[in-house]
């Protein structure tokens, strides 16, 4: 492990610099802290309109931007062989130092105005001020929100941190990439204007919006072709039936299953009046009409992304259960509707673990949260030589931090022998925006690789055009896509 002396501002520092600290000890590190004179104070207004968004979205939970007393100085046990200036004015220094830059700014405050704008911010590691060694575009999950928002840009700014912190002491740290051109230092005038002429009106926005919708309504789409799907064409075309739902709970999150000569249709199936979702099937009838949606695992937890596959002589589930902290595999004791749960494969809050078989090894695909931030921009990979395990992080972890391609949406395709596609949500327009495909370039245990996602062409006749999942088994193809639904006199 690393001995690292870390940077932070005399006063005012802020909570995500304070977590960071934590988290490279937590690694193991020798970290000593060291105070950078020079106040470090947002203006009043961003506090301000900061501490109205916690109240009005009930966060009791400090901010990752709150300010703090002071992080108290201390020594290491050793001289620190790298830097990492969390203040953005160190002075220079013969020890690697690396400081970030927010939309091309060492003020964190510029992640703020970025996201107040509504903007999605750049975040880069430089090192010695003039090497680009890491990139983070993160997730924001409530537009709506500044505050909210700025905590998702600087939690990833944590996550950017420890990897980069990784990257070096295992001697992979990248040293060839282009900084972007910087945007200047954020000023409370800044702030003031992207929080009043964006934010407000977008908080407005969303208040009516949810008075008269609900708040996100998802619904599945169906089809049965013999033709090329999908990811093949790169586009959704036509012949798509709705599935239906009555109106106070909905699906999503589709996974096609051929078993005896049916085709049946896992489903995350979400009560509005509960907030916590189940598994439930579709049966398909000989003429391709879909039954009664049935529930078939419900935990006192969050399931979704029911991916439902056969291997070992035997059909597993591997649903997305991250409100409980683990993945686990459940094996259908009475296919569909009897699911045990056998094992938990990987510890954390991991999001649409996709599986895949290449090279002789088991592969996982999924998004990581590490307590704060978004679950749609961290990509993290888990290898194994079997279904049971044992589970290994792959040594890139995170492979990267980019809202644009890191959560997967829906299993992985193979084209042809040479080549394998796997879907992926894109949140630059919000979760639930869009869906690419990416192409895996490269994998195995020492290297991750996968192409800029392909978006997917939305015309034909799928009247949801936001979609975020897309799976297919025989002639059986499932997507899903957000409804504007309004919710029912009387009811939330």
């Amino acid at each position: 492990m690393l001995s690292i002396e870390v940077i932070v501002p005399q006063s005012s520092p802020r909570l995500w610099q304070k977590v960071a600290i934590e988290r490279l000890q937590a690694d193991g590190h020798d970290v000593a802290v060291r105070h950078q004179p020079g106040a470090a104070n947002w203006p009043r207004a961003a506090i301000a309109a900061f501490a109205f968004e916690q109240r009005l979205f009930r966060r009791r939970r400090p901010n990752l931007a709150a300010s703090l007393h002071e992080i108290e100085a201390r020594s290491g046990h050793r001289s620190a062989a790298l830097r990492l200036d969390l203040a953005g004015n160190a002075a220079p220094s013969d020890v690697p130092t690396v400081g970030l830059l927010f939309d091309g700014s060492a003020s964190d405050l510029s992640a703020a105005i970025a996201v107040a704008a509504g903007r999605l911010p750049l975040i880069e590691a430089v090192l010695d001020k003039k090497t680009l060694v890491g990139w983070a575009r993160p997730m924001v999950d409530k537009r709506e929100s500044a505050a909210l928002g700025t905590e998702d840009v600087l939690a990833r700014a944590v996550t950017l941190l420890v990897s980069v912190v990784r990257a070096f002491a295992e001697g992979r740290l990248l040293n060839n990439e282009r900084m972007s051109e910087g945007r200047g230092g954020g000023t409370a005038m800044q702030f003031a204007s992207a929080y009043l002429g964006s934010t407000l009106p977008r908080l407005g926005r969303e208040i009516i919006r949810r008075i008269g919708f609900r708040h996100a309504h998802w619904r599945v789409g169906y089809r049965f072709i013999d033709a090329p799907g999908v990811a093949n064409t790169g586009g959704l075309g036509s012949g798509w039936s709705v599935l239906p739902d009555p109106g106070d709970h909905f699906y999503a999150d589709p996974f096609p299953f051929q078993w005896q000569g049916r085709s049946f249709l896992f489903v995350e199936d979400y009560p509005h009046a509960t907030g916590k979702a189940v598994i439930s099937v579709v049966p398909f009838d000989a003429a391709g009409a879909p039954e009664a949606p049935r529930v078939v695992l419900e935990e006192p937890h969050h399931l979704s992304y029911p991916q439902v596959f056969e291997r070992d002589g035997a059909i597993w589930m591997l649903p997305e259960a991250s409100a409980s902290g683990r993945l686990t595999l459940y094996r259908a004791s009475a296919f569909p509707d009897r699911w045990i749960a056998e094992t938990v494969l990987v510890e954390g809050e991991i999001s649409d673990a996709t599986l895949l078989e290449h090279g002789g090894l088991l592969w996982l695909f999924a998004t990581d949260r590490d307590g704060y931030g978004s679950t749609s921009d961290t990509l993290v990979v888990f290898c194994a030589p079997a279904l049971a395990g044992p589970w290994k992080p792959h040594p890139m972890n995170p492979v990267m931090i980019d809202h644009r391609m890191a959560r997967p949406g829906g299993a992985f395709v193979r084209i042809d022998e040479d080549r394998v596609l796997l879907p992926v949500q894109d949140g630059t327009l919000g979760y639930g925006g869009g869906l690419g495909l990416c192409e895996l370039l490269e994998l195995d245990q020492q290297t991750v690789r996968l192409s800029a996602p392909r978006p997917i062409d939305t015309d034909g006749d799928w009247p949801y055009p936001k979609i975020h999942t897309l799976n297919r088994s025989g002639a059986l193809e499932a997507i899903d896509g957000i409804a504007a639904v309004r919710r029912r006199s009387g009811k939330k």
